[in-house]
C-alpha cells in the first residue's frame, strides 16, 4: 500500500470512530500541505465529523485563517509543541468541534528558521484530552516528510478516539 492509500485508510478508521462518537473534527496543519484534511475528507460521508481545515503554512495564513491574537503567540515560537497545542485549541473553538488537531514543521529538503532540521514536525489535539508530540524523520526528502507528519498526526488523533 503506498504512503497516501495508508493515510487514506487511517482516516477512514479515524473518521468511523468519529462517527460512531458522534464527535467532530478541526484541522490546522502547515507542512504536511494538506494531506491531513485530505485523509479525513476522503472518505464518503466526512461531512458528519469534518467541519473544516486550514494549511496554516505562513504567519500571514496565521492571520488571515486562525485569528489567533497576538498576545497568544507571545514566547511560542512556530514548529514548537506549545504552538501546535495553540492551533490544535484555536481551531476546536473556532469551529466548536469535539477536537482540534494540528501539525508545524520544516518538511525540508532544508530546515527552517527557527534552527529545526527537515524532517522536524509537532502535531497536537485538543478536546476531551490534549496531547503534542514532536516528530523527527530525519530525513531531508520533502513528500515523504509530509506524509509522515499527516500519519503522526492522525495517528495521535486515533488513539484518542478508537
Amino acid at each position: 500500500m503506498d504512503q497516501l492509500q495508508t493515510l487514506y485508510a487511517l482516516g477512514a478508521e479515524i473518521g468511523e470512530a468519529l462517527k460512531a462518537r458522534g464527535e467532530k473534527v478541526a484541522v490546522a496543519e502547515s507542512s504536511s500541505g494538506g494531506l491531513i484534511s485530505a485523509a479525513l475528507l476522503s472518505v464518503p460521508g466526512a461531512s458528519a465529523y469534518f467541519l473544516g481545515g486550514a494549511v496554516v503554512y505562513t504567519a500571514k495564513a496565521r492571520v488571515l485563517l486562525t485569528d489567533i491574537p497576538r498576545e497568544a503567540l507571545e514566547g511560542v515560537r512556530s514548529a514548537s509543541e506549545p504552538y501546535a497545542l495553540l492551533l490544535a485549541r484555536t481551531q476546536r473553538e473556532r469551529f466548536g468541534a469535539t477536537w482540534g488537531l494540528s501539525e508545524t514543521g520544516a518538511a525540508g529538503p532544508t530546515g527552517n528558521p527557527y534552527g529545526d532540521a527537515a524532517g522536524h514536525t509537532c502535531v497536537a489535539i485538543s478536546g476531551p484530552v490534549e496531547a503534542a508530540l514532536t516528530i523527527e524523520t530525519g530525513e531531508s526528502d520533502r513528500a515523504a516528510n509530509m506524509t509522515a507528519f499527516a500519519a503522526a498526526a492522525m495517528e495521535l488523533l486515533k488513539r484518542a478516539v478508537t
